[in-house]
């Protein structure tokens, strides 16, 4: 039987679209899955890409995010299997554009996805990774309340600090009113290139700017990660030997060491 505790649950976001927050949520959860770590994705992003890149078609999401937010579907009935094994996903669609419209009324709005993921359905999981939109909306500050701590991938690009300052500030906002337990996991840098003086520079910023939040990990760019998606296979599934998939391998046992001296340190 497994261990009903509490699983991790990490929000994975980035206001800024195109940092690899996706491609992140995707091969972080099937590399913690490979470590025989129950995963679950929870997507919240309406272009559901997430959901797509796991092989769940959108004639199979008959329930989804939408449901579990609006109309108070179990979890358990909005969860699909996927493809690979101890990871499971609860899908997303374009349904969920219209959510900030039609919970701007509701007083428990921003509680929402906290009270779908506190009950016994997500207590088979280890790990629950929150697919953020790419935006700061009422989707992203449900996962905020609802996640023990924040994932964030930065692109290893110029500017890749300046959108930093506002999800921290948002951060602050959301631990002072509604979780004061959130925190931020880590940083992790995406998109890297070794070769690239401009990588090695953003990189050397946000190490002297952020510290130890900043992963030793860097995801570097890597057209099988690119090439994954549109096979609906995570990139240690498509191609276990590239560079990108041996980076999320990393990622994940970096993850779970920082976990582990955290619950060490309580």
């Amino acid at each position: 039987m497994p261990d009903l505790t509490q699983p991790r649950i990490l929000a994975i976001t980035n206001q800024k679209g195109g940092v690899g927050k996706t491609t992140t949520a995707i091969n972080l959860g099937a590399a913690l899955a490979r470590m025989d770590k129950r995963v679950l994705i929870v997507d919240i992003d309406p272009q559901g890409n997430a959901s797509t890149g796991l092989g769940i078609e959108p004639s199979a999401r008959d329930l989804t995010t939408y449901d579990l937010l609006l109309d108070d579907a179990p979890l358990a009935q909005v969860i699909k299997p996927t493809d690979v094994e101890n990871l499971s996903i609860a899908p997303a669609t374009t349904d969920l554009s219209s959510t900030d419209v039609e919970l701007v009324s509701q007083g428990n709005r921003v509680f929402l996805l906290k009270e779908a993921l506190r009950g016994p359905d997500a207590r088979m999981y280890d790990y629950v990774l929150i697919d953020c939109p790419p935006s700061l909306s009422l989707l992203t500050v449900n996962a905020l309340v609802a996640a023990d701590a924040v994932l964030v991938p930065l692109q290893s690009e110029f500017f890749a600090l300046e959108g930093l300052s506002q999800l921290m500030l948002t951060v602050r906002e959301v631990r002072e009113t509604a979780n004061p337990e959130l925190r931020i996991e880590g940083i992790v840098l995406t998109m890297y290139d070794l070769r690239n003086n401009l990588s090695r520079q953003v990189e050397a910023d946000a190490r002297e700017t952020l510290g130890e939040l900043v992963y030793k990990t860097c995801v570097p760019r890597n057209v099988r990660v690119s090439e994954a998606p549109s096979f609906a296979l995570p990139v240690i599934d498509y191609d276990p030997t590239s560079k990108g998939s041996q980076a999320y391998i990393a990622l994940a046992e970096e993850l779970m060491a920082r976990n582990a001296a955290e619950q060490e340190q309580a």
